[in-house]
């Protein structure tokens, strides 16, 4: 299983997004200029979080996105099926019934037991995502940082920032 680049740039985008003082924006291009990342692809994968309402957008000069809910109340899950959507990422193409053993007319009666295993494991990745929020992540990332660096990131970003 292989997500596309786009999710790991927006999930990276909303926990800088969930750090943000209340009422402000931050643009794409900072956003962008933060994760060394291609601009038109963020903003093109920032759209599909506008447009599934995890962000709101604002334009103009103190512009750019910030989240449209709570960082708990927006799920891992909630980011990914607004890029790659909802459906499982599996999908059985049921090639057991190339089997040339299989009598003329032959129809199986249950699903797939490799479908089975792969819908499971679909089922089980998607809870682990709807469990996590990205107030989940918080504390991980101050962690990670140090609180110097951490200040001093967030520091950088509010600087940024705008009131839309």
């Amino acid at each position: 299983m292989q997500l596309r680049n786009q999710v790991e740039w927006v999930l990276h985008a909303a926990a800088v997004l969930a750090g943000l003082p209340r009422g402000r924006y931050l643009p794409t291009k900072v956003l962008a200029t933060f994760h060394g990342i291609p601009k038109e692809y963020l903003s093109k994968a920032l759209q599909a979080l506008s447009q599934a309402g995890l962000v709101e957008s604002s334009l103009g000069p103190g512009g750019g996105y910030r989240l449209a809910a709570a960082p708990e109340d927006i799920s891992f899950l909630d980011i990914v099926e607004a890029v790659e959507g909802k459906a499982p990422l599996f999908l059985c193409r049921d090639i057991r019934a190339n089997n040339p053993c299989l009598p003329e007319g032959y129809c199986p009666k249950d699903m797939c037991p490799v479908a089975k295993v792969m819908l499971r494991a679909d089922r089980a990745w998607r809870a682990s995502l709807a469990e996590t929020s990205l107030a989940d992540l918080a504390p991980e990332v101050v962690e990670g940082l140090g609180p110097e660096l951490y200040e001093a990131t967030r520091n950088w970003l509010t600087e940024r920032s705008g009131t839309g």
